[in-house]
């Protein structure tokens, strides 16, 4: 008799059949972890992205018993860009379920005065303009298909609660993530659309210049304890599967020990 530990790896397994989802970001790191949890799970999986061969190398990671990748080439940045990606998902798979909205980039770590303009606006292109003009897609396709609804999770980071030094873009654009979240679980809400942030410290490839270490509010530079960017995908793996009458607004994700609680 299978034990209960087998029972939920078997409703993990089989959570995201006939279910379809978006992962944007989708090249690297928490982006590819998402996807690959997705996957494995039995979901239609749309890797999006700006460089073809790292999606093309998350879709070549996948599970045999999973369910299949579709990868576009995608700059979250051109309006037109978001607009056929979500159409391409549209004649490949016939409905969307999820979208995970990772797309993110950072500026330089020197003082704010220093940024250009240039730094500045295209950390808020990819962070921000670039999740709202994917959620705009999504909610669209969400409301209209039978049946209706469906779930998107913003990556926030930890950067939405406490900054690190000389992150002024980066954090900014993951405050406002925040704000983008509620207002679209406000908003969508009546129309079956569910929406949860994930907020992530220190996974994988994405915990900054590892080899180097960390600047710490005190002039320190130290290395950070990190955790398996699988454990991500893992949560976000379980923030997408459950019912629509259910939702994790949100989820904090971090290494147990690294400095966060007292950053700053």
């Amino acid at each position: 008799m299978p034990s209960r530990e087998e029972k939920d790896q078997v409703k993990t397994d089989l959570a995201g059949k006939g279910k379809v989802a978006i992962v944007t970001g989708a090249g690297s790191g928490i982006g590819r972890a998402a996807a690959l949890a997705l996957q494995a799970a039995g979901y239609s999986v749309t890797l999006a992205g700006r460089r073809m061969a790292e999606l093309e190398q998350t879709a070549a990671m996948a599970d045999a018993g999973g369910g299949p990748m579709l990868a576009i080439s995608t700059d979250v940045r051109q309006p037109e860009s978001i607009r056929a990606l979500f159409a391409a998902t549209d004649g490949k798979f016939g409905r969307l379920d999820v979208l995970f909205n990772n797309a993110g980039i950072n500026a330089p770590s020197i003082p704010m005065e220093d940024l250009s303009y240039e730094q500045w606006a295209d950390v808020v292109a990819v962070n921000l303009t670039g999740a709202f003009l994917c959620a705009q897609e999504a909610i669209r396709r969400m409301k209209a298909q039978q049946p209706q609804g469906g779930r998107i999770i913003n990556n926030g980071s930890i950067s939405a609660h406490a900054p690190r030094v000389y992150s002024a873009p980066y954090t900014a654009t993951k405050h406002a993530i925040t704000g983008l979240t509620k207002s679209i679980s406000l908003d969508c809400r009546a129309h079956n659309i569910a929406c949860g942030q994930i907020d992530i410290g220190n996974a994988g490839d994405m915990a900054g210049k590892a080899a180097s270490g960390s600047l710490q509010p005190n002039g320190d530079v130290i290395m950070e304890p990190r955790m398996d960017v699988k454990e991500v995908g893992d949560a976000v793996l379980y923030m997408a599967s459950l019912p629509l009458g259910a939702n994790v607004q949100f989820m904090t994700i971090m290494a147990t020990n690294m400095p966060f609680i007292g950053r700053g």
